[in-house]
């Protein structure tokens, strides 16, 4: 087997999603994805320190791309005008292997309290990425926690609706209008 291989990651991410989906989340071992990636076991730990991490392969990613797209927003640029552009900036990115992995993704998920927790805290932590960039721009600790929120809430609304099978829009798209709607629903709070 070479040394190196290309696109190891992304095999072994969809590797492991075949083997939880056929197998359960519990039963399968890294040695197992990793043959069935077609790598070595010491590749996988090179990429990934246990089999959770596979499922949270791209947040670091996804996190420092929200934070370029804050960043390079207009400085005249409103807090949620900045989050849509980091959230923008972090769809561009996305591809369609993202695409397709993520309803296989959300199914293994569902089966594991364990991976239902790493999921929160993933989203934790984009919460805080968002809002670290926001506060790198001089935003009120208060308004850039809520933006950064209501930043997660539409990424997660868009890309939900960019996986729907019979979805025409792009990902960027789909997250604009969502946090559109969200800062409408805001307004109407009061």
């Amino acid at each position: 087997m070479p040394r190196w291989e290309p696109d190891a990651r992304e095999r072994f991410v969809d590797a492991a999603l075949h083997l939880f989906t056929e197998q359960g989340y519990d039963d399968t071992t890294v040695a197992e994805i990793a043959d069935r990636a077609g790598l070595t076991k010491s590749t996988f730990f090179r990429h990934f320190s246990d089999k959770r991490e596979v499922l949270a392969a791209g947040q670091e990613t996804l996190s420092r791309l929200f934070a370029e797209g804050i960043s390079a927003a207009p400085a005249e640029a409103s807090p949620l005008s900045a989050v849509e552009a980091g959230l923008v900036h972090a769809a561009d990115a996305m591809t369609p292997f993202n695409r397709e992995l993520a309803p296989r993704l959300e199914a293994v998920i569902a089966t594991s309290s364990e991976l239902q927790e790493r999921a929160v805290l993933k989203k934790v932590g984009m919460a805080a990425a968002i809002a670290d960039a926001l506060r790198r721009r001089g935003v009120d600790e208060a308004v850039a926690d809520t933006a950064a929120e209501l930043g997660v809430l539409a990424f997660k609304a868009g890309f939900e609706a960019w996986t729907a099978e019979d979805n025409e829009l792009s990902l960027g798209e789909l997250i604009s209008a969502a946090l559109h709607r969200y800062r409408s629903a805001v307004r109407e709070l009061g």
